[in-house]
């Protein structure tokens, strides 16, 4: 067994079986053996996955030339903030500081940079990466002041701790953790929280789903971390945006998805058992955007763009790739963001805004000019396009 595995295998002996949400917080976020508080996730070719940040330096050039268009729309204040979560090494925040101090003095000089970073490890190797630039650390979203500006994440709410509910023919069960002959797996009880029965009475609520309850169990990811998230976000952001990069789908696409979205990955290969190796493998859910937005909008942001990575790129490469010739690794990199067969058509891509004037939403702040843009709301028939 991993450590983590035994002090989990006490936690329940004490305690009983014990909410998949507090095994997949362990799992992730164990102050000594979390898979990413620790440092043990391992990120690029050689590790276990990759992500847009690995693919190179391109990644925050080119969301670079995103903010400085946020900052210009905001009016060019003289102190601006962005604050990354979610900064693993802090690759990407020395690549979009370095590109603003390129191609954008003035905004450079504007920015306060903020990494929200828990970890003292991962502090640790951010201080590294950005060894001379104006980087600042809290320890968490509380502690932040509020500030005018963005807030970025790319690959953060696919890792929130999720509560796991299952149905059949009965009513909506949690699953649990439990350990039987050293071997740790599911079993289903009654929900942990109210909020629970209140999320998933809106997949009650949708068309069709008694026919699919009483023909089929059918799984749920229910992430009320996100919520609370954006809650706090909201109480943070005086004036601004909040762009949130990750893979989901909208409510009607997540359920078509009958077994959930849970995933374990290790050496770029999908685990078969996501309670093995607590601590070693990634644990992963995609994100379901439609329950954000309508969240994100009762807490007073507004919805700016919600698109595919494919069409973010391809809106900020135009204006990226137009100074003389481009480097090979440049474009080789390019490729991968934006390739829908690659990492183009799984990422999407959430702006919110708030405090803006009352001007078109749909205007200058996200670069994807004439294309159409999916709102989470909708289904895959209906779509809004850009001006």
């Amino acid at each position: 067994m991993t450590p983590l595995a035994l002090e989990l295998r006490v936690r329940i002996a004490q305690r009983g079986p014990i909410p998949f949400r507090e095994f997949m917080e362990a799992a992730l976020y164990h102050p000594q053996h979390g898979y990413y508080s620790s440092g043990c996730a391992a990120i690029g070719r050689r590790g276990d996955f990759i992500t847009n940040v690995s693919v190179g330096p391109l990644f925050g050039r080119l969301l670079a030339r995103q903010f400085m268009e946020m900052w210009e729309r905001l009016g060019a204040p003289a102190q601006w903030t962005i604050v990354e979560q979610g900064a693993h090494r802090g690759d990407f925040a020395r690549d979009a500081l370095s590109g603003l101090g390129e191609f954008a003095p003035e905004c450079f000089a504007a920015t306060r940079y903020v990494i929200i970073e828990p970890a003292a490890v991962l502090r640790a190797a951010q201080e590294t990466a950005v060894a001379g630039l104006p980087v600042e650390w809290v320890s968490s979203l509380e502690e932040l002041e509020p500030f005018i500006g963005v807030h970025f994440s790319n690959e953060l709410i696919d890792a929130f701790p999720v509560h796991l509910a299952v149905r059949g023919d009965g009513p909506w069960r949690e699953r649990y953790v439990d350990l039987i002959e050293d071997t740790f797996t599911f079993t289903d009880r009654p929900l942990s929280e109210p909020r629970l029965s209140s999320r998933l009475s809106i997949v009650d609520r949708m068309p069709g789903m008694d026919a699919t309850f009483a023909t089929n169990p059918f799984t749920a990811e229910v992430n009320l971390a996100a919520l609370d998230w954006l809650s706090t976000l909201a109480t943070k952001i005086q004036r601004g945006a909040v762009i949130a990069i990750d893979y989901g789908y909208t409510r009607e696409q997540f359920l078509e998805r009958r077994a959930g979205t849970l995933s374990a990955y290790a050496d770029h290969q999908r685990a078969p058992d996501p309670l093995a190796r607590p601590g070693e493998i990634d644990l992963t859910t995609h994100v379901e955007f439609t329950s954000l937005l309508e969240h994100a909008e009762r807490k007073g942001f507004r919805l700016h763009t919600f698109t595919d990575q494919h069409r973010f790129m391809v809106g900020l490469g135009g204006r990226h790739f137009t100074d003389g010739p481009t480097p090979p690794a440049e474009i080789r990199a390019f490729k991968t963001l934006m390739h829908p067969g690659l990492l183009g058509q799984a990422f999407k891509v959430l702006c919110l805004e708030k405090g803006f004037d009352a001007s078109p939403p749909h205007t200058g702040l996200v670069s994807i000019p004439d294309r159409a843009a999916t709102s989470p709301r909708l289904d895959k028939t209906r779509a809004r396009r850009m001006v």
